[in-house]
Formats: C-alpha cells, sequence, structure tokens
C-alpha cells in the first residue's frame, strides 16, 4: 500500500529534480540505493557531485524539513556517499545539499535549497 507520505515525498522529489534542472543540474540519480542506504538525488554541476536529500512538509505540519536532518542522518548521508564515491570511483568535489518543500492544500510550494548542510 502506498502512504499518502509516499506520494507526498515522490511529489516532492519530482519537483526538486526539475527545480535542478531548471539551474543547470545533470541528474546522474535519483532514489539511489546501496543496502539500507539511500540517496535521494544525485547531481552534477560543472565539478561538483550533489548528494541532495529532499524534504516534503505540508504547510503547517509538526515537524519542519530542517528537523529531520539529524546526527542519524548525516551519518546515513555521509555513509551512502562514501558508497556511491567508490562504486563510481568519483574524483569529483562533493557537496551535500537540503532541498526543503513546504506545500500547500492547494499544491502550490515554496522551494528552500541549503548548499553544504554537512
Amino acid at each position: 500500500m502506498i502512504t499518502r507520505q509516499a506520494i507526498i515525498g515522490s511529489r516532492g522529489e519530482d519537483i526538486a529534480t526539475q527545480w535542478l534542472r531548471e539551474r543547470g543540474y545533470y541528474i546522474v540519480e535519483r532514489n539511489w540505493r546501496a543496502g539500507r542506504y539511500e540517496i535521494d538525488i544525485i547531481a552534477e554541476h560543472y565539478d561538483t557531485i550533489h548528494f541532495v536529500e529532499v524534504k516534503t512538509r505540508r504547510k503547517g505540519g509538526w515537524q519542519s524539513a530542517y528537523d529531520s536532518i539529524d546526527e542519524q542522518k548525516i551519518r546515513t548521508l555521509r555513509r551512502g556517499a562514501t558508497a556511491y564515491r567508490s562504486l563510481h570511483r568519483l574524483r569529483h568535489n562533493i557537496q551535500f545539499d537540503l532541498i526543503a518543500i513546504v506545500t500547500d492544500e492547494n499544491d502550490e510550494y515554496e522551494i528552500d535549497y541549503v548548499e553544504n548542510i554537512l
């Protein structure tokens, strides 16, 4: 069964992917997985690979997107990026970013892009 939260999350990743493309990012992977590690979006922009965490929330929700980036999430992002880099033998600069999306009942949204979250 697909949950409402999964639908909101998937829509947020669609929005984030399009937003990055419009700004010249090349989307390398989406929802990349290795074991228990998942990276929402891996994008290339100039000489940097961006590991992008996407958090989508409904306006007026209990927890903000920023509150969900805790120490455990940071460790998971780093380990996932390390796995990805070793599998693909990357020599690019890397960066960890957050795209926070807040949607309302009319499916309108606001995007906040935060670079270098780690």
